[in-house]
């Protein structure tokens, strides 16, 4: 059943790791001279739009993903400070902050977005750090801005090996032909009428087919290159590995098997596999809205089901391997996704609740050091690569601006970060233990919410002061006034 986990298991006693370090592969290439094998190797799981209730909550199956939080610290509070996909890679692989998107302009190849921008000089991927320190480096990934745009040659350059894969989006010559009754049954009423989600899912749908063969998906695509890669990786160590999926990112075309596990298994009529970012209301009449969100809520947790399996596949190669006993193992998301939540569908950049604006982040100790604990602390994107670093035991480089996380496994105190902030294109929030307050960039539009009474009703008209309070500290956080680019 696609729920249960694979045959991986952690290594838990001292001995059986001894053992199996006894029987890893050596170091064969001889490039790899100077390195210290003694040193934690490094994999980092980045997966894209994963909500934090499909993985902490029970919202989808998710047993492998529940493996890494029994072994690992689990920050329950988690909050990207740039988003959407590429200011949150650009956060966690720098580990400086993105927002405000100051200076930001139009970069071909990119999306014409606040904070899309290649990565900035002086800012430093922790993974070429390690290599300076004598790390072997991979990166496996089907993002189509990282492993496919002109701005980021020099980062796939900077890698040892860097294994990419397209299609998420479109590419000419697809092998796969789409009929016009497969196109159909994957574009509800709700979202046929839009040429330009028609042509995205149907564009999909040919570079991937895999609605009935789920080897064909990007996140087994994904996670087999990172399975050959982290076979080399375990000849060269140490080695910093990361595996970035795009999936479950829309569109979602999951094979039946997963799709029944969420929705209603008599169900055959068309799937509503791309939502607009929009609100409900505005495309999916109220008589049908429920049944659509259901399924689209249903479709979703396919795909993050199917992609924990093939997560799974990835960690049962590092076990087989010998390697889990050595190595510091992170999982993290860049964002969520709105299924209806507060009368929307997508990622808008107005509406930073947690199911879009919380992400789940756990990080392994090579020593398992606090297992299936949880932190409250308020973590963020940023906090990636110095952490990673730290447990490497190499020092981060000064323009790296995030906290150190891995302090909490040796009981140091963490520096005082009473709210997490950050931004999504021209608007921005501000979480405390108390308050969210959200806002556009210009500064207009202001919301806030109590989070003693919850996320549904907006208290700004009562807490006026309250709500320009919060403004001026993220003003004042981020270094002065707030860009806004009007044309975007």
């Amino acid at each position: 059943m696609p729920q249960t986990t694979t045959r991986r298991r952690f290594l838990q006693a001292a001995g059986l790791a001894t053992a199996a370090t006894a029987f890893a592969p050596r170091t064969l290439d001889s490039s790899g001279a100077g390195r210290r094998p003694d040193r934690p190797n490094v994999v980092v799981l980045i997966v894209d739009t994963l909500r934090v209730d499909h993985v902490y909550g029970n919202r989808a199956h998710t047993p492998n993903m529940d493996a890494l939080t029994r072994e690992g610290l689990r920050f329950t509070r988690a909050f990207p400070e740039a988003m959407p996909t590429l200011p949150a890679r650009n956060s966690m692989l720098t580990g400086h902050r993105q927002f405000p998107f100051r200076g930001w302009h139009d970069y071909p190849g990119l999306l014409q977005m606040p904070g899309w921008r290649p990565m900035r000089e002086g800012e430093t991927p922790f993974t070429s750090v390690l290599q300076r320190a004598g790390y072997w480096t991979g990166y496996a990934t089907d993002n189509p801005f990282l492993g496919w745009s002109r701005p980021y040659d020099g980062f796939r350059r900077s890698f040892n090996q860097f294994a990419r894969r397209g299609g998420q989006v479109g590419v000419a010559g697809s092998q796969y032909r789409v009929t016009d009754k497969a196109l159909r049954h994957w574009l509800h009423p709700v979202i046929r009428g839009d040429p330009k989600v028609r042509e995205r899912v149907l564009r999909y749908m040919a570079n991937g087919g895999y609605w009935h063969d789920e080897t064909r998906s990007f996140a087994a695509r994904v996670y087999s290159d990172g399975m050959r890669l982290l076979d080399v990786a375990a000849r060269n160590r140490p080695f910093a590995l990361v595996v970035d999926t795009f999936e479950p990112h829309e569109p979602w075309t999951p094979p039946r098997k997963y799709l029944d596990l969420y929705g209603d298994p008599d169900y055959h009529g068309p799937e509503p596999s791309k939502p607009y970012y929009a609100p409900v209301s505005r495309y999916i009449d109220p008589s049908i809205a429920d049944t659509v969100l259901a399924r689209m809520r249903a479709l979703y947790a396919a795909e993050v089901t199917m992609t924990d399996r093939w997560l799974g596949l990835f960690m049962d190669r590092l076990h087989d391997l010998g390697l889990e006993s050595n190595t510091v193992i992170v999982l993290m998301a860049d964002h969520g996704i709105l299924l209806g939540d507060y009368g929307w569908t997508g990622k808008i950049s107005v509406v930073l609740h947690p199911e879009l604006a919380q992400v789940p982040l756990v990080v392994i100790d090579a020593e398992r050091r606090l297992a299936g604990q949880s932190s409250s602390y308020f973590a963020s994107t940023h906090d990636l690569a110095p952490t990673v670093l730290a447990m490497a035991g190499v020092s981060a480089p000064r323009s790296m601006n995030g906290v150190d996380l891995s302090r909490i496994f040796h009981g140091r105190r963490m520096p005082d970060r009473p709210f997490a902030y950050g931004g999504y294109a021209n608007a921005h929030y501000l979480r405390s233990n108390q308050w969210l307050f959200i806002a556009s960039n210009l500064p207009e539009n202001y919301k806030l919410f109590d989070l003693q009474r919850g996320e549904h009703e907006d208290v700004v008209a009562r807490h006026p002061a309250v709500a320009r309070r919060l403004h001026r500290q993220v003003v004042e956080e981020a270094g002065g006034k707030l860009p806004y680019y009007p044309d975007t």
